[in-house]
């Protein structure tokens, strides 16, 4: 995308203020806060409209008025800028004295080309399905279940890949960047000493897997996914890629079977979508391992941890489309201990994920 070249603009949209970065600004009372998270929607949106806009791709490093980025967005100015305005308030984007708008560390984040981009879990985050699910919540939480079917006359995937296409290609977006991302974390956190194979149970493309065996030259890796999508598995693991020599590709649901014998099973965010799904895949690994294999669970936490504001978030939209839930430490451990496995050291990944060590007797 072309981005904004420093030409002066000759009908400046001046600004009557200053933003403060929010690190200084005074914590607002509590009925000021109230009306803020209740106005949530709005801000929710204003990243959508940024995101899809492109505005930070848009923006380089040089300072430029709303107007000159009206004109590479496409958009008009005087609203452009009003969205922006609404941004600063939050640390997106930030504006000088003379009315000129700049990055911050978070607008960056909404960059695609940002080696960190959350440009596309934004984007999932709020996806036009969610704007009919979420003022349905009250209904979720006194029924205790999904209101997805009710809601669109199908099942979450189900509507998603035959009426949503544009969504579920988000959907695939979102959830690569988070695996590439998290996949660094991981292979840095898991130590394989005396490990000669690993397996990625319901490893979506294998990234975490491919990180794995970039780290460890010696070790073998088993992925598997349903086939439609181990079928777009990452390219370093699929044939004529760098690490397929060492690489089986299972085609498979976990929930009914795991054809796989390995000293270390990996899984990662796969045991939140139902109680029966969690203790299926659960028994599934125990009885393919043998004894003393590793099992090391990664998954969001909803409590003692720094993300909690968007683990419980994810949470609660857990629940309203596939009746799912975001664990605590003392749920997960109750579920890992119920299918038999031993349950050892629990390390943070990064500021989002925990590791469960675990132990097949």
């Amino acid at each position: 995308m072309t981005t904004v070249s420093p030409t002066p603009d000759t009908t400046p949209l001046k600004s009557t203020i200053t933003t403060a970065k929010p690190a200084e600004a005074p914590s607002p009372p509590p009925a000021m806060r109230l009306r803020e998270l209740a106005f949530g929607a709005a801000v929710a949106a204003a990243v959508r409209a940024a995101a899809r806009l492109r505005v930070a791709d848009a923006l380089d490093e040089t300072p430029a008025f709303a107007a000159e980025l009206a004109l590479v967005v496409d958009t008009e100015p005087a609203p452009l800028r009003r969205l922006l305005r609404a941004l600063c308030c939050y640390g997106i984007f930030s504006e000088t004295p003379e009315g000129k708008f700049v990055h911050t560390e978070m607008s960056r984040l909404l960059r695609e080309d940002d080696p960190n981009s959350l440009r596309y879990i934004s984007l999932w985050c709020t996806e036009p399905w969610t704007w009919d699910v979420w003022p349905r919540l009250e209904d979720a939480v006194r029924s205790g279940t999904t209101v997805f079917p009710e809601t669109f006359g199908k099942g979450f995937f189900e509507y998603l890949h035959q009426d949503a296409g544009e969504s579920a290609q988000v959907f695939n977006r979102a959830m690569t960047t988070s695996s590439v991302q998290s996949a660094r974390d991981v292979a840095e956190l898991l130590d394989l000493t005396g490990v000669s194979s690993v397996a990625d149970i319901g490893g979506g493309q294998g990234h975490v897997l491919a990180s794995l065996l970039e780290k460890h030259p010696s070790v073998q890796g088993t992925l598997m996914d349903l086939p439609g999508v181990v079928a777009r598995a990452d390219a370093r693991l699929r044939d004529g890629g760098e690490l397929a020599d060492r690489v089986r590709i299972v085609p498979g649901d976990c929930r009914e079977e795991i054809p796989v014998g390995v000293d270390l099973y990996v899984i990662k965010n796969i045991l939140e979508w139902d109680d029966e799904s969690t203790r299926r895949t659960l028994r599934n690994v125990v009885e393919a391992a043998r004894p003393g294999a590793r099992v090391v669970i990664i998954e969001n936490l909803v409590d003692d941890t720094p993300s909690m504001r968007f683990t419980t978030a994810m949470d609660l939209l857990l629940l309203l489309n596939v009746g799912g839930a975001k664990h605590t430490r003392e749920s997960l451990v109750s579920r890992l201990s119920e299918a038999g496995l031993r349950v050892g050291e629990i390390s943070p990944v990064n500021a989002y994920l925990h590791a469960f060590e675990c132990r097949v007797p």
